[in-house]
This record gives structure tokens, sequence and C-alpha cells, in this order.
């Protein structure tokens, strides 16, 4: 793929058999996003029955995405994350027949940045390239109801990493049902299980935002660390529009936070000198609002020179709603 072209105002990537442009967003509703600010996919090609390369416009500044601590601008990993997590859906329903008002399920994906450096934030919004692999689906009948995609991911041109992803759909009245079961005694006027004025610190999770931050209290052990997870409904980038249950984007913000936590608190690691260059998550049951939530952290072996890595799993009443693993990278001297 060749890097971006820019020319007369049009933006376009041009390789032997994709031309993409960034001038504007794709429809909202085919990624599920209320806020037309938070569609990043902007064009998309289908070159096989296999084959999908998208193209999405990252912001350079943008209230959560950017809220890091860190000596130069950079794209948020999770940003790429949400970028791909667009793209899966998208696919789903431009190119696969999912119906405009089936309801998604996020089952896993595995991130992997092999090239931090090309997350720098440069004059200009970066253009993200995603080379979508569909690699099985999921039918009831002869009805596609479920894909995963291997995803290539260049910035600018540059390959940054790549990420491996797979959903699921279903009819609303099969959502309602089994959402009434799960949700079945639940006391709804206990809609916030943990205080939000137990929020850490943003520098404690790496972050400049109080608001931004998605744990409270904790405690730590040995090699292990327990925190609990707030679910702020009020976040404007977590929660796009009402849901009934916790999001996964928030999810994963609660894995790379306790991970950056517990980088801290058992291995003395600052936030500001790590970077995520990894996030495996499995995404088990449903979340809910009324049920305390905790992410429970465990220090791994190192998986390489100026690499630490974590286990994590978060409960609701000691039953697993979401488990993975974090992996950061030490930010070199001249990157502090």
């Amino acid at each position: 793929m060749s890097p971006v072209q820019r020319s007369g105002g049009v933006l376009t990537v041009v390789d032997q058999d994709v031309e993409l442009s960034f001038v504007s967003t794709v429809p909202r509703n085919l990624v599920h996003r209320a806020a037309i600010c938070e569609v990043f996919l902007t064009d998309s090609v289908k070159t096989t029955d296999e084959r999908f390369v998208l193209a999405a416009q990252l912001p350079r500044v943008h209230s959560y995405y950017s809220d890091q601590v860190a000596s130069r601008p950079v794209y948020d990993p999770l940003l790429l994350t949400e970028a791909v997590r667009q793209a899966a859906i998208f696919v789903a329903h431009r190119y696969l027949g999912a119906p405009p008002a089936d309801k998604f399920v996020y089952n896993t994906s595995d991130l992997r940045i092999c090239d931090p450096d090309a997350l720098a934030v440069t004059e200009l919004p970066g253009h993200l390239l995603l080379d979508a692999t569909l690699t099985a689906t999921k039918r009831r009948g002869d009805v596609v109801v479920g894909l995963a995609l291997a995803v290539a991911l260049r910035v600018d041109g540059v390959v940054a990493g790549s990420m491996d992803i797979t959903i699921q759909w279903m009819p609303p009245a099969v959502w309602d049902g089994l959402r009434d079961r799960a949700r079945a005694g639940l006391d709804p006027a206990h809609d916030r299980a943990h205080s939000l004025d137990t929020r850490l610190r943003a520098h404690r999770v790496g972050r400049l935002l109080d608001p931004n931050v998605v744990l409270g209290r904790f405690a730590a052990t040995g090699d292990t660390l327990t925190a609990n997870v707030l679910v702020d409904r009020s976040h404007p980038a977590l929660f796009d529009h009402p849901l009934d249950h916790i999001p996964g984007m928030l999810l994963f913000e609660a894995l790379r936070q306790a991970g950056a936590l517990a980088a801290y608190e058992l291995n003395g690691s600052a936030p500001s000198r790590l970077t995520l260059v990894g996030c495996r998550a499995e995404f088990t049951r449903f979340g809910e609002f009324e049920l305390p939530t905790a992410a429970h952290t465990t220090l791994l072996p190192a998986p390489g020179p100026g690499r630490t890595a974590f286990a994590l799993d978060v409960r609701q009443d000691d039953a697993t709603i979401a488990r993975g693993e974090v992996e950061f990278a030490a930010l070199a001297w001249r990157e502090r």
C-alpha cells in the first residue's frame, strides 16, 4: 500500500487496486454512533469476498483519546481499537447484510502495536488504513450473524500494528429476551454500583483529566492488584448513546488503566514512562450497571527487554465479564 497522497484538497490512498477518500465520514448509523464527531471511518472498498480496505481519519485532538501523559502528542492505541470496532460493524452492515436494527455483541479482540513511533501526531490529522481480511463467519442457517477480521493497520503509510476482532449480531427481539433474562432480579434503583467520588487522580493511571478515569479504590499485594471499575454513563465518548450494559470500550480502558496502575504499584514503573503496545480481551458476559465491578490484575513474566505485561480478570459477583492481557513498552529516554 502506497503512502497517503494529498492533492487539491482531495485526500486519497492509491494502490494497484484501491483508492480511498478521507473527505467525509461514513454514515454514523453504520458504525453505531450518535455523534458525527465520534465517527472515524471515511471510506471503504471491497477487493475480494474476503478482503476489505477501509480508511479512517484520526483526530489530532480529542477529549478522551488525546488525554494522556506523554512528552509528545501520539495517537492512543485504543483509538485504533475503536476504528477497528467501527470497521467491523461497517463491514457487517455494508457487505455482509446485517440488518440496520440488529444488535451487536463484541466477543474478542487482540491489538498489537509493532511501531509506537508510527502513532506520532503530526501537523495534519492522521490517515489510518485498515486492511481487513475476513477469516471466519458465523451463520444461522444461510444467514451470516457474526464475523472475524484480521486487520493490518497503517498510519500515514507506516505499518503501526494489527488487530484481530470477532463480533456477532442478532435481531432486537432476540436481544431483548437475552437481556431480560440476564437482568432478572437486578434492582434498577442501584444503577451506579461504585460512587464516582472514589475516582483515582488522573496521573495515577496515565491520564490528565479526572473525568476520563474509570478506576476507583484499589488494593495491591504481592504481584496482584484489585481496583473498582467506575461506570460514568454521562461520559460523551464511552457512552456516545444510551446502552443497557457496560460497553466494551470502557472495559478496554479499565484493562489499560488497571495495567498502568499495577505497573507502578507492583513494578515501580510510572505510567508516564510506558506506552501500550498490546491489548487482548475476551468479553464473556454482559456487564451490568447495578453490580459492583472489579478489575483483578496479575503481573506476568516480562515478555522482553523493557516490556511489562499483566493478566486481567474483570468480575461482577465473582463472575468474569471480561478477561485479557495488556503489554506496555518503556519509552526511550528521548521520548520522555
